[in-house]
């Protein structure tokens, strides 16, 4: 068993058997719903989440886990016998995560541990973790884990689709006569990640447009080069998901299994139920 212990945050969406099979150790983001606090996917799934947003017509915030989350899970892995710990963050532009995890470090003098920022979220943050755990099961070194965790930096490509502005507005990022005017047109806004951010791309019209069009923005985007690994992520859309898998196997050569996966409640609360996307990672 390697003695080095990957430990990341929730926001990395990794399914529980994968987290179970590499011992990847979670710290998760928290849920507020007023004075309420829950720990995302463990004492709240999406599910729970949109059935509460729903009825009460509010969203909950959404915090970093705290310096404090992080040293418990540091030293719980020193106590069970690791001699370092690998920890990757959600993108530092996304969250406080990775400041949190960098804080705790300074508890731990003389321990070697590396924080690092993955600059991004979802399962591009988990293929990271996920190489990075296949390389220790191989055998290799905490040096070279956190070279393949930074060999993965750069190649993603992510675009999601929303069904709804509803729970944008929500928030307070679009008004509610625009939420409605979107949904009485059935206007569909397309993410992508900028700048270390999920971002507003275009809109389009109709749901099939945009399934339609994340395609076509996934093929532009991956180009002439070979796709290494594939991932979709979805807000309670399972149905979505896997049409979006034929309809990109009919345009991609994607090798081996796509991994389908919840988009969890630490960054489901900001696009809503219905959201279906793409991860993919190119070969260098």
């Amino acid at each position: 068993m390697s003695k080095t212990v990957l430990i990341t945050d929730t926001d990395s969406n990794l399914p529980a058997h994968l987290v179970q099979k590499y011992n990847i150790r979670l710290v998760p983001i928290t849920i507020h719903f007023g004075e309420e606090s829950f720990t995302d996917n463990i004492e709240i799934q999406n599910s729970a989440l949109f059935e509460r947003i729903d009825q009460t017509g509010k969203l909950p915030s959404t915090a970093a886990p705290s310096p404090a989350a992080f040293a418990s899970a540091f030293q719980s892995a020193f106590e069970e016998g690791a001699e370092s710990v690998i920890c990757v963050c959600v993108g530092s532009k996304i969250s406080r995560t990775y400041e949190s995890a960098c804080v705790a470090v300074e508890d731990f003098p003389g321990r070697k541990i590396t924080v690092i920022d993955s600059e991004y979220v979802s399962l591009g943050q988990g293929m990271m973790v996920l190489a990075a755990a296949e390389t220790l099961a191989q055998g290799g070194t905490h040096e070279e884990a956190v070279d393949i965790i930074h060999n993965h930096m750069g190649r993603f490509h992510l675009f999601g689709a929303l069904t709804t502005l509803k729970y944008l507005a929500l928030g307070g990022r679009v008004s509610n006569l625009a939420a409605g005017m979107a949904d009485l047109f059935n206007i569909r806004p397309i993410l992508t990640m900028v700048n270390g951010k999920l971002d507003l791309l275009e809109k389009v019209r109709t749901h099939k447009a945009a399934m339609d069009r994340m395609v076509e923005l996934i093929t532009q985007s991956v180009g002439e080069k070979p796709i290494e690994q594939c991932a979709i992520i979805h807000v309670l859309n399972l149905e979505d998901a896997q049409k979006l898998e034929k309809l990109l196997r009919s345009k991609l050569d994607i090798p081996g299994e796509v991994l389908i996966t919840d988009f969890g409640p630490g960054l489901s609360v900001h696009t809503g139920k219905g959201f279906v996307g793409v991860v993919i990672l190119t070969k260098e």
